[in-house]
């Protein structure tokens, strides 16, 4: 009598070789074709998306800096639920400054991460308060060495509030850039290096938000909707393109 063979357990070695499977690597072609890519790209993305538009709503550059700071792994929708009343309590950055931190983690808890970007929040204020007069620096250089912020932070403050160009990389911008063929860095300093090399300063902001506003809408991380894409004729991960 033949041996019945056992059902294979999950977490077998056949599993998990399944379950570490690299996704497939993007082809990049020459720098020419990156950097042909990357223009046809902001091109397209700038007929789709005719306005580039922050979805933070903010009244100045400080609670710009502020709402950007909350918006880490948070959606922009929520964050603008909690900044209105937020900014009624606190306006400005001495009153965020001398804020109890248990009263402001009660506030801003919806965004999560809550203990973190109230001390980020109140230790940036502090900075801005002693060293800057309570303004946002219009720099880059100065903006990074304020607490809790980084290059993100500080090109959307850059490009949005001060028309400076900068390319602010969040989660939108790294899988778009890496699935557009732009790019193969996860890094956010590497990526905003790689594209802006290929653009003319004055379209990095707004090229920016709009890969964050198509990221939303249409190349969205679970399901991206391919065959609504503009860019899905020169997209090397489109589903839909045909290569000969």
């Amino acid at each position: 009598m033949a041996a019945i063979a056992k059902p294979r357990k999950p977490g077998t070695a056949r599993s998990r070789r399944v379950l570490r499977k690299k996704p497939r690597r993007i082809r990049l072609g020459t720098r020419a074709d990156v950097r042909a890519r990357t223009v046809l790209a902001a091109e397209r993305l700038a007929e789709a998306y005719p306005v580039a538009v922050c979805a933070l709503v903010h009244a100045n550059p400080f609670q710009l800096l502020v709402a950007t700071i909350l918006s880490a792994q948070c959606t922009d929708e929520r964050v603008n639920m909690v900044t209105p009343g937020l900014f009624r309590r606190y306006p400005d950055p001495a009153a965020f400054a001398n804020a109890e931190p248990g009263e402001l983690e009660r506030i801003i808890q919806p965004t999560g991460f809550f203990r973190q970007k109230t001390k980020a929040i109140i230790g940036c204020s502090r900075d801005l308060v002693e060293r800057f007069g309570s303004e946002v620096p219009p720099r880059m250089e100065d903006l990074v060495t304020l607490r809790g912020v980084g290059r993100k932070t500080a090109n959307v403050v850059l490009g949005v509030a001060f028309g400076i160009p900068g390319l602010a990389v969040d989660t939108h911008v790294t899988r778009l850039s890496n699935r557009i063929g732009m790019t193969r860095q996860a890094d956010p300093v590497k990526i905003e290096t790689e594209v802006t090399r290929n653009l003319a300063p004055e379209l990095w902001s707004d090229f920016g938000l709009r890969l964050i506003m198509h990221g939303r809408a249409v190349c969205t991380a679970r399901k991206p909707n391919c065959p609504g894409c503009v860019l899905n004729d020169f997209c090397p991960s489109s589903t839909v393109l045909v290569t000969s």
